[in-house]
């Protein structure tokens, strides 16, 4: 009985005192307003808090004792007349005004009055730290504010005070009361590009470096967060080890996307720099050159119609053989440049051969995989697309797995426990994320959580997924089902038909990279695509090739250069096992939980063609 009053107290202890965060002496505002309470059982308790601005509302008058109600427009100070008012609150005369104020008029002496004595304000400031969606309001006086501190929005603040509160509470139930402002760092209301309070992503991808001050892409980041979080403690707690994979590769397997070059050739050689220089000058005086002959053949044309000046006429004919005769020089002179840059010797580069930044570390991982058995690894990937697709970047992060000893239904069974792993993460440690996602941006995406954690994904052959969509009479496709499916046809199999995340298995080998175990029809491989409502393709997973025989084939028959491949050929030569694994891209994860439309909007700075700008 003691022990359970003990425990009793003990909780009313917790309830009643503030969380001060370890590294920086502050009070994180998560611990306050994500609390069942929203903090109530906290009044009175002192603290310190930081955050940036996000909106401010002023009252003016002597012992103010509530702040405005949530949304409503600021009350004007008692010595303001009507007309200002007006002014105040409607644009259009505020212009009005000022181009009035500004006109020339006589200078009358008056008596000079003494000036008017001006209530204090009172601001109620809402400001916000990251920790959470919901902000904390803070009042404070215009006497504590020093000369030069305007705290507007987007101005970050480190202020001490007591929580007491709100006389009538709304959304919000408490506040806090500033007794002394430690720190203000003020922003230019002109320049600060997020000054208003509503934005388009495309605004905001602007600027990158700004936007995690919005609402909805913290939220993303929060959301993102704990995904990552979720992929460390699924993997650790199912016995798998992390290993850190190479982002510089020297193997080129031309089954995916274009590969970034890694050289130091272009930074360190004077002979290519000259050679380099020299093209781009060449290239000018040819466009140079170019207009000038367009220019000398009208003069000529205006000639022969004047018929006018015979002598003229053969000068300018003269003129024109040789711009000619020029142009023809420089374009073969620009042709030999452009093949000594591809003709490149790579024994002098910082590598001693070709080296790509990698789209995919799975083949090196089956190496750890063929001795340590069951491994993964979280890493950034690139891949050189000049696409402009909503779901594409130049730079992603993604999580490879690898099984020692595994087939294709356990890489398919893990991968599907992961995923729902995943689902129930974010719904247990971002509810209130989730739920701010699902109000603005897709209504569905809780329930398509909730969906995926608790039931199984729809699997379909290959052949059988063609089969489903060349039955579709009420759509067209861009592109017509015949043999291949399409990235089309896949999100219409997901979006439309099933309604949830489908597994398609069994894809021709054609279709699909060199080292995925070839079935015994000879046509097919023991591969799988999980394709996710909203975000397309978002794993690709296979049985690997394990005979050294077949995979040799597979080498021969694509035309890969052999020799790049021989360490992986190794794995096969030297204690040989069957292997599985699967890659999922995690961008596209967080567009399939958050329901973006674009996946830009799920990392923190987005690099895509055209566009690296921070």
């Amino acid at each position: 009985m003691a022990s359970e009053e003990g425990a009793a107290v003990d909780a009313r202890q917790q309830q009643q005192s503030v969380e001060w965060f370890k590294y920086s002496k502050r009070v994180v505002l998560r611990s306050i307003v994500c609390r069942e309470d929203k903090g109530l059982g906290l009044a009175g308790e002192r603290a310190v808090v930081g955050g940036w601005v996000r909106s401010r509302k002023e009252k003016a008058g002597k012992g103010v004792a509530r702040g405005p109600r949530q949304g409503a427009a600021p009350a004007p100070a008692q010595d303001v007349t009507c007309g200002e008012v007006a002014v105040f609150r409607v644009p259009i005369l505020r212009s009005i005004a000022r181009i009035l104020m500004i006109k020339d008029e006589p200078v009358v002496q008056r008596p000079v009055a003494a000036p008017a004595k001006r209530e204090p304000v009172v601001a109620y400031l809402r400001i916000n730290d990251g920790s959470c969606i919901a902000d904390l309001q803070i009042v404070v006086h215009s006497s504590m504010s020093l000369p030069g501190q305007d705290i507007s929005i987007g101005t970050s603040v480190l202020v001490e005070g007591v929580l007491e509160k709100i006389p009538s509470p709304g959304r919000h139930v408490v506040q806090l009361k500033v007794e002394k402002i430690l720190h203000v760092g003020i922003v230019d209301l002109k320049k600060y590009p997020l000054a208003e309070t509503k934005f388009s992503f495309e605004f905001l991808r602007a600027y990158p470096h700004l936007r995690p001050r919005t609402s909805i892409v913290a939220s993303v980041t929060r959301i993102r967060n704990i995904l990552s979080y979720a992929t460390h403690k699924f993997f650790q707690n199912n016995g798998f080890l992390f290993v850190h994979m190479p982002i510089i590769t020297t193997t080129d397997s031309r089954v995916c996307s274009k590969m970034f070059h890694v050289t130091t050739l272009f930074s360190k050689s004077d002979d290519m720099e000259k050679l380099m220089t020299t093209d781009d000058h060449e290239r000018v005086d040819l466009e140079v050159v170019k207009a000038a002959i367009k220019d000398k053949s009208k003069r000529i044309e205006e000639l022969k119609r004047s018929d006018s000046n015979r002598e003229a006429l053969l000068d300018a004919q003269r003129d024109l053989q040789k711009a000619n005769e020029l142009a023809l020089q420089l374009d073969k002179r620009q042709k030999s440049t452009s093949l000594k840059i591809k003709e490149v010797n790579f024994s002098n580069d910082f590598f001693s051969r070709p080296a790509y930044l990698s789209f995919s570390t799975g083949l090196h991982l089956e190496s750890y995989a063929c001795a340590l058995s069951s491994v993964y690894t979280f890493g950034p990937i690139f891949q050189a697309d000049d696409s402009q697709s909503p779901r594409n970047l130049a730079e992603m992060w993604m999580v490879e797995v690898e099984l020692a000893f595994a087939e294709l239904e356990d890489a398919i069974n893990c991968v599907e426990d992961y995923l729902k792993f995943l689902c129930r993460s974010i719904l247990e440690s971002c509810s209130t994320d989730i739920k701010f996602m699902s109000k603005y941006m897709n209504k569905d995406c809780i329930g398509c959580l909730k969906s995926i954690g608790s039931s199984s994904f729809a699997r379909i052959t290959y052949a059988e997924a063609l089969e489903i969509l060349k039955e579709v009479k009420d759509h067209t496709f861009e592109t017509k089902v015949e043999q291949d499916l399409s990235e089309e046809h896949e999100s219409y199999l997901a979006d439309k038909i099933y309604k949830r995340p489908v597994i398609i298995y069994e894809h021709p080998k054609e279709v699909k990279p060199f080292y995925m175990h070839v079935r015994d029809d000879g046509k097919t491989v023991s591969s799988f695509d999980i394709i996710a409502p909203k975000a397309g393709v978002l794993v690709r997973g296979s049985q690997r090739e394990e005979r050294i025989d077949m995979i040799t084939k597979r080498i021969q028959e694509l035309g890969l250069p052999q020799e790049q491949y021989d360490w992986y050929l190794d794995l096969r030569r030297h204690g040989t096992v069957k292997h599985s694994g699967f890659s999922l891209v995690f961008e596209k994860m967080v567009m399939f939980a958050t329901g973006l439309d674009d996946i830009r909007d799920t990392i923190a700075f987005p690099r895509t063609h055209g566009s690296a700008n921070t």
